[in-house]
């Protein structure tokens, strides 16, 4: 019952999330700073609550190793959002975002001196192929779609190219981030409920260097039509109200992770996970109508087939099909 129950937290809450940061990001595309700054807020407050029992229960790994990851942790979730506001469309950041198969390779390559199978190889050829197939057809969009003009044609695909430099920066930040925390949880083990308070504590006092821009970005919230929400009657400002649908629906997500990954082998997350981004995907394409051309399909197409592939599920399922045949032989 609780998988099942994690796998509705997942799709309901991650899916729910994209919808609200996409509409987010359309009226403003700068908000950025002020989404992450909410959502950080809202899970420091509700781990300070009840992970760390008010500041009385000391942390099982030392702080000075959650100081390291949260540096991490915090550019990481600043950049990722940042750059949403450099051309960046939404399905095009989700699919690259999927890309960290290919990072967590990498870095397992050099930095862990792991070694890989032909198999896993040619899954993140796959992926690496995919990406680049809807990240080369994006920047024939964002070219096409500009002002006549050269120059402003020039200035709108520089600004896209540096996003996209700021989603593979943040993709290789996230994947060192997630060896660093692998490499703790062998030597301290597993505190998962723990690390998310941390993570999101430690770095609310870096949001005063962003402070102006939050203000800002508050202001214009403020300034936005007004809106009557359901079943309450309260009447508030739109943007406030997609905010706070945005970090509600981000925690709902993270607590389904989070139930999954105790309740489930990994490869089931992986699953899940690669699921939930699909259909965040169509909805996005579909209910906002963004630009989907047939070879943005086909790299996505082959993002998702090589993430299976990387995961080896055809294998897992075989060997589940064979056990049933294999206890009927003995009997």
């Amino acid at each position: 019952m609780r998988p099942a129950f994690a796998v509705g937290l997942v799709f309901a809450g991650c899916c729910s999330n994209v919808i609200f940061l996409e509409l987010l990001a359309r009226k403003h595309p700068g908000c950025g700073n002020i989404v992450t700054f909410a959502q950080f807020l809202f899970i420091a407050v509700e781990g300070f609550l009840f992970e760390a029992d008010l500041g009385r229960k000391h942390p099982a790994i030392p702080i000075r190793y959650y100081a390291i990851m949260v540096t991490m942790f915090f550019t990481v979730s600043v950049v990722n959002n940042y750059a949403l506001n450099l051309h960046i469309a939404m399905p095009l950041h989700m699919i690259f975002r999927s890309g960290s198969l290919i990072a967590n390779m990498i870095l397992g390559i050099i930095i862990l001196k792991k070694r890989y199978s032909v198999f896993k190889y040619a899954s993140i050829a796959l992926v690496s192929v995919g990406i680049f197939i809807c990240t080369f057809m994006s920047a024939k969009q964002v070219t096409s779609q500009s002002s006549s003009s050269e120059n402003d044609g020039f200035q709108a695909f520089a600004w896209w190219f540096l996003g996209i430099g700021a989603l593979t920066f943040a993709l290789l930040m996230s994947a060192r981030m997630g060896i660093f925390q692998e490499t703790l949880y062998k030597q301290f083990g597993k505190h998962a409920k723990e690390a998310l308070f941390y993570n999101h504590a430690l770095p609310l006092p870096g949001f005063i260097f962003l402070a102006s821009d939050i203000y800002d970005h508050a202001v214009l919230f403020n300034n936005s039509e007004l809106y009557q929400v359901p079943v309450v009657g309260v009447i508030v400002p739109i943007m406030w109200f997609y905010l706070l649908m945005n970090v509600i629906t981000q925690y709902v997500c993270i607590r389904g992770v989070f139930i999954l990954t105790t309740e489930c082998a990994s490869l089931t997350v992986t699953l899940v996970v690669t699921l939930r981004k699909f259909v965040s995907l169509i909805f996005s394409i579909l209910y906002f109508q963004n630009p989907f051309t047939w070879w943005h399909w086909l790299g996505t197409l082959l993002v998702f087939i090589g993430t299976l592939m990387y995961t080896e599920v055809w294998n897992t399922l075989g060997a589940t099909k064979g056990q049933p045949q294999k206890e009927a032989k003995k009997s």
